[in-house]
């Protein structure tokens, strides 16, 4: 899984800024009630924000966002010594309250999505998989996020070495209209091809970037798979 790790995680680290810009963003919102802005980044440092305002209507909504904004401080502050398996298991539990208690607020779709990359991160694929799915239905109508969370549910199954499936999702990807992260959806694809046997299919994923995508930070490295 080598290769996955260097596109995901190491060429574009992203996902410690996605949990610190997280972190900050709500820091804000709950100083100072405006309009809410949904951050979500792990690939290119990617901010997603949703639209229209949403303001803290009640006292259960507030109470969410503070607990969430306190379960990602603390996530933060014990990856940074101890690494993402230990602040999985120390911060996990505080992530699963939200989404149980709060089900139905904003807080908890958003915590769903955070806890979600956290899980893939330390190694828990499964549960990282299932909240993925959720998250697929808490945020429907915003196709940003909706590419966002494929992705992330095509990675969990490369880790299981379900190459067919991961696949799929990120030719999900690619056959949407105007989705975000196209050129990274194909390098991903150029990869799993050629994982699989699919040497044709492969090349043209690569080719694709080469032609339709000439300033993805993909480029050089599809032209690598193509010139070698």
């Amino acid at each position: 899984m080598a290769k996955k790790r260097i596109t995901r995680k190491q060429l574009l680290k992203g996902s410690d800024e996605f949990i610190s810009f997280s972190s900050r963003l709500l820091q804000s919102a709950i100083k100072y009630k405006v309009q809410i802005s949904f951050a979500l980044g792990v690939i290119a440092l990617l901010v997603i924000v949703v639209s229209g305002i949403r303001y803290f209507s009640n006292k259960a909504e507030n109470r969410a966002f503070a607990l969430l904004d306190q379960a990602v401080t603390g996530y933060n502050f014990i990856v940074k010594d101890n690494g993402p398996e230990k602040a999985y298991q120390d911060i996990g539990q505080h992530f699963d309250f939200i989404i149980k208690k709060y089900s139905k607020k904003d807080a908890a779709k958003l915590a769903g999505l955070i806890y979600a990359n956290i899980c893939y991160n330390a190694g828990d694929y499964e549960k990282a998989t299932a909240l993925y799915n959720k998250s697929l239905k808490d945020f429907k109508n915003y196709p940003s996020i909706k590419t966002f969370i494929l992705s992330g549910i095509g990675y969990n199954h490369e880790e299981k070495n379900d190459y067919k499936a991961a696949a799929n999702y990120f030719e999900m990807i690619v056959s949407q209209s105007g989705a975000i992260m196209k050129d990274e959806a194909l390098f991903n694809l150029g990869r799993l091809y050629a994982a699989m046997g699919e040497n044709e299919k492969s090349m043209a994923a690569f080719k694709k970037i080469i032609s339709d995508y000439t300033d993805s930070i993909y480029i050089d490295l599809a032209r690598e798979r193509v010139s070698g």
